[in-house]
């Protein structure tokens, strides 16, 4: 008789089971850090790879959508709850790692997915994309994240209010610091718009269409979309909202260069420049920073319907293209150049309305691009500064006497608003300009908490939209 126990059957190795629609996420994520890429750029074509390969149907599309950007917009704060968890510091976790992890984070503490199936799915994950070593760390970190919920993570990781407000605020609402402090400085007022703000920044915005005026109208795409997708805007009156989402480019008249993808703060701008008072001439308009087309489609269409003929000028060439696709079918005249507006090459006094959307920080657009909070750094503000000036003063001289100039930015920042203006107004860094405010609030009418004036911001968290800035000025002399 053999009294040697017996062995157990060696268990077969597994292998790891792809779970599509998370290794889809992962890869968007990668493409973010390692590429720079912008996710609302990186993720759309892996979807429809993805949707071909009959893998995804629309909720799998959902819930991609949400892990990776669920997961871009708090970072800041997984990345903060990953180093409460960890014995190293969080710089000497590899990239890939992290964005597991944070991804894992996110299903936990930022999603209805259950805490077992959060975990598990996330190392499966790590075992087919990272190896089996690295896989049970990810397994070891979730596990201490499941202690605690979201509003308990964040009492551990971020001081209280009292002894530090800006870093209270950056981790618990997942922005850096300094950005705090810049969209504090520009909103003004006490604790409460802050936080407001911050928490806009961190929803998913709504996809706004426009209806380009004389080639679509409102209820056009409404109709289209179905009363339980199809909303009205809420302040301007060639915009639709998709309640429900969806595929835009689905519709006939996005498909037709009709109507388009825009933001209503977007539209908000160029109707203002449009609705400016004018007295002679208006017969020539001008946008001067074009691309990708959004603002000039509308501008085109408005100007169209007066008998006007714009100009839509844009210094790279790829974005070029891009503004005449979007101006494609226009019935109106209009022209699409390759051209630098701070050497313009046009004579001065030529328009009769010009809008500047100048380059920027993007600080406005966090809601779309949440990648861009991590990527930017104070110090980029100054190489803006010079542009945006140039850009502003060139604009006034490219202007009629009687004419009007729209200075925009996606960015609330002083340093890129205001302070611009009053800069090149009062000759600061050039030759002072000729030139007077006009009052902007009555340029977007119905809109509410628009300021003291006579420049205009828009917030998120005040009117669902991008945090567009306005001003309009009239040469003078």
């Amino acid at each position: 008789m053999n009294d040697q126990p017996r062995r157990r059957p060696a268990t077969p190795h597994r292998r790891p089971k792809k779970d599509p629609v998370r290794f889809l996420a992962f890869e968007a994520l990668r493409a973010v850090d390692e590429r720079d890429a912008y996710a609302n750029l990186a993720l759309p074509p892996l979807l429809k790879k993805a949707r071909a390969a009959g893998d995804f149907d629309s909720r799998d599309a959902a819930l991609a959508t949400e892990l990776v950007y669920g997961t871009l917009r708090r970072q800041g704060t997984y990345d903060a709850i990953v180093a409460a968890c960890i014995d190293r510091p969080l710089r000497e976790v590899d990239p890939p790692v992290l964005d597991v992890l944070n991804m894992g984070v996110h299903q936990l503490l930022g999603t209805r997915i259950p805490t077992h199936a959060a975990v598990s799915a996330s190392v499966e994950l790590a075992r087919v994309v990272l190896g089996e070593g690295r896989a049970k760390f990810v397994n070891a970190v979730l596990r201490k994240v499941t202690a605690d919920d979201f509003d308990g993570w964040v009492a551990r990781v971020a001081p209280s209010y009292e002894d530090d407000a800006e870093d209270h605020l950056a981790l618990v609402h997942s922005h850096p610091r300094w950005i705090v402090s810049a969209l504090w400085d520009a909103l003004g007022g006490g604790r409460a718009g802050i936080e407001d703000l911050l928490e806009a920044d961190n929803e998913r915005p709504e996809v706004t269409l426009v209806a380009r005026p004389g080639r679509s109208t409102t209820d056009e795409l409404m109709d289209a979309l179905g009363e339980d997708n199809g909303l009205p805007g809420r302040w301007s009156p060639y915009a639709v909202r998709m309640a429900e989402g969806g595929e835009p480019g689905a519709l006939t008249a996005v498909r037709e260069s009709r109507a388009g993808v825009q933001d209503e703060g977007s539209q908000l701008v160029a109707a203002a420049l449009a609705n400016a008072p004018l007295e002679g001439s208006d017969t020539r308009w001008l946008d001067g920073c074009a691309g990708p087309g959004g603002k000039a489609a509308l501008l085109a269409a408005l100007a169209a319907g007066r008998g006007a003929a714009l100009l839509a000028a844009e210094k790279q060439p790829h974005r070029a293209r891009l503004v005449e696709r979007s101006l494609a079918g226009n019935p109106g005249p209009y022209q699409v150049i390759t051209a630098d507006g701070t050497r313009p090459p046009w004579r001065p006094g030529t328009f009769d309305r010009i809008l500047m959307d100048v380059p920027c920080s993007g600080l406005g657009a966090l809601r779309r691009r949440p990648e861009s909070r991590w990527r930017r750094r104070k110090e980029d503000l100054e190489s803006f500064a010079p542009l945006q000036r140039g850009l502003l003063r060139e604009a006034l001289k490219a202007v009629r006497v009687g004419g009007v100039v729209g200075y925009a930015t996606c960015s609330p920042h002083l340093a890129e608003t205001r302070v611009v203006v009053e800069d090149v107004l009062k000759g600061r860094g050039g030759a002072p300009v000729e030139a007077e405010w006009v009052d902007a609030r009555p340029l977007m009418p119905g809109v509410p908490a628009l300021g003291d004036g006579p420049d205009v911001q828009l917030w998120p968290h005040l009117h669902g939209t991008d945090a567009m800035y306005l001003a309009v000025l009239r040469r003078t002399g």
